[in-house]
């Protein structure tokens, strides 16, 4: 059983309140909480979303199958779903940006990420190399081909939390040195320990503090980068050993 079926199974079958479904951001409510995950639009133009409209008849369950999708606007949509489950408050979880710790554990080392992260920019010199992989490279980025050949030369390893939306998580996994610090991050990255025992050493997601802030950023094309109204919520594997 992979870990997206692990994921759903593990999700009570209660009402969902609303989804959205934005340029940027999905967002699933439920009386109890509201996850968030990354829009992914690659496809075809006109794809679209089983029962569109009408996606609030579906329990929580059942609405978070939509990640076992190939079509990955449901996919988008299903990882909602299952992070609406996880995004409760935990003591064990620390407000610390994912860039810091990538920073703090890679600093003059390799880094290998999954994944294009604005935070680059300003950061890549602070390592002794970077392999970025991107499943559409921008200039000096590797490609999705390229992970076998350079990603296990990586002391530190970052991946998006699209990569379990895209269904290319454990292939990945594959490809990582056992030694690697491995951190997934993103607002797609659901907040559960079941990502330990798939290996990660840190789990880097965020929560929906305030949901009419967030829904109205969501409904009108605000980058994730730039939402309001959520917190980072970090988890060490040690809080949870």
């Amino acid at each position: 059983m992979n870990l997206l079926h692990k994921l759903i199974e593990s999700i009570t079958p209660i009402p969902v309140q609303e989804a959205i479904v934005g340029v940027f951001s999905t967002l699933v409510k439920t009386d109890t909480g509201c996850g968030i995950a990354s829009t992914i639009k690659y496809g075809s133009p006109h794809q679209r979303i089983k029962d569109s409209g009408d996606l609030e008849k579906y329990n929580l369950r059942k609405l978070a199958e939509f990640a076992l999708s190939e079509n990955l606007l449901e996919a988008s949509v299903g990882m909602a779903a299952i992070n609406s489950t996880f995004a409760v408050a935990d003591r064990r979880n620390r407000k610390i940006n994912a860039s810091d710790i990538i920073l703090e554990k890679g600093c003059g080392k390799t880094l290998g990420i999954i994944g294009h992260f604005p935070f680059l920019e300003r950061l890549s010199e602070q390592f002794e190399k970077v392999y970025i992989f991107e499943k559409y490279p921008q200039k000096g980025d590797l490609g999705e081909a390229d992970i076998p050949d350079f990603l296990p030369k990586a002391d530190i390893v970052a991946l998006t939390g699209t990569a379990i939306t895209n269904h290319t998580f454990e292939n990945i996994l594959k490809h990582i040195s056992p030694a690697a610090f491995k951190i997934i991050l993103g607002p797609s990255t659901p907040l559960s320990p079941m990502l330990f025992d798939m290996g990660m050493d840190v789990i880097a997601g965020a929560v929906v503090r305030d949901f009419k802030q967030t829904r109205r950023q969501v409904l009108q094309a605000t980058p994730s980068r730039y939402l309001e109204g959520l917190d980072f919520a970090t988890m060490f594997r040690e809080d949870y050993q």
